[in-house]
C-alpha cells in the first residue's frame, strides 16, 4: 500500500471530555456512528510533535517537523461484521501555512495556521510536556507532567479505547464521507501526575464547544508516539 505521508508522532496528549452525543450530530459524516465507552460519547483536545515528515517517501525538509493540536471524536462503521473504529476531526491546528494547504487541498481536511510553540523538559524520572497555540490574542495551552517509565495500555481500557483508532473519517459533502487508514503499533503510556489546560473552546472550535469551558476534563492521558504512516488510498463510502 502507498503511504501519502511517513513521520514520527512523538509525546501524545489526549485530554478527553464525555460529551452529549447531539453535540456532534453535525459534524458526524455520513455512513459512519458514533463509538462509544460505557455508553458515553468521546471528544478529545490533542497535542503532539509532528517529527521526520515525508511525503511519498521526500523529506519535507523546512517543514518537516513542527506542533499538532486537534480536536476529535469517535467514530466506527461495521461493514459485512467488520468494524472499522476511526476518528473525526472537528479541526487540527498547525504552525505553517503549506502544511495545513496540503491537507486541506488534498483531503477536505479541517487544518488551519496559527502560531504554535512547545516546551519539553525531560530526564530520567519525570517529563513535563507542554503545547501551545496562539488563537485571538491568547495563547492556549495543554501541559502533563508525568513519570518517565512507560507501561503497555491495558487490554479493554480506556486509554486503549481512546489511543487505539486506526481510520480516518472526513465529511467531504452532506452525501460523501472519506475513510484513511492510520498505521502505527500500540504505544506505550506514562502515568501522569499532573495536569493544566488553558484553552476557550469556543475562541478555538466555535459556540457549539462553548460549554467544555465550564468542564474539567474526564481524563487525561500521555503516549510515547512511534513512527507512524497515512495510506495515500481513500475509499468513499
Amino acid at each position: 500500500m502507498t503511504n501519502f505521508l511517513n513521520a514520527q508522532w512523538q509525546n501524545i496528549i489526549m485530554a478527553n471530555y464525555a460529551v452529549p452525543p447531539e453535540v456532534l450530530k453535525d459534524y458526524l459524516p455520513k455512513g459512519v456512528e458514533l463509538d462509544l465507552y460505557d455508553n458515553k460519547a468521546y471528544i478529545s483536545l490533542v497535542g503532539f510533535m509532528f517529527k521526520n515528515t515525508r511525503i511519498f517517501k521526500i523529506p519535507i525538509t523546512f517543514f518537516g517537523t513542527f506542533e499538532e493540536v486537534n480536536l476529535r471524536f469517535y467514530v466506527k462503521q461495521t461493514i459485512n461484521n467488520e468494524t472499522h473504529r476511526g476518528v473525526v476531526f472537528i479541526n487540527e491546528t498547525v504552525p505553517y501555512r503549506a502544511v495545513a494547504w496540503l491537507a486541506n487541498k488534498l483531503y477536505k481536511e479541517h487544518y488551519i495556521s496559527i502560531p504554535t510553540k512547545h516546551n519539553w523538559e525531560i530526564n530520567t524520572t519525570t517529563k513535563k510536556i507542554t503545547y501551545q497555540w496562539f488563537v485571538k490574542n491568547k495563547w492556549n495551552s495543554l501541559s502533563v507532567k508525568a513519570n518517565n517509565t512507560s507501561k503497555a495500555m491495558i487490554r479493554g481500557s480506556f486509554e486503549e479505547f481512546i489511543f487505539e483508532h486506526y481510520y480516518g473519517y472526513t465529511k467531504v459533502s452532506e452525501t460523501i464521507t472519506e475513510e484513511y487508514a492510520i498505521n502505527h503499533p500500540s504505544w506505550l503510556i506514562n502515568e501522569i501526575t499532573e495536569t493544566n489546560i488553558d484553552c476557550n473552546f469556543e475562541d478555538n472550535y466555535g459556540h457549539d464547544f462553548a460549554f467544555l469551558n465550564q468542564m474539567k476534563a474526564d481524563s487525561v492521558f500521555l503516549a510515547e508516539g512511534s513512527a507512524i504512516s497515512v495510506a495515500w488510498k481513500r475509499k468513499r463510502i
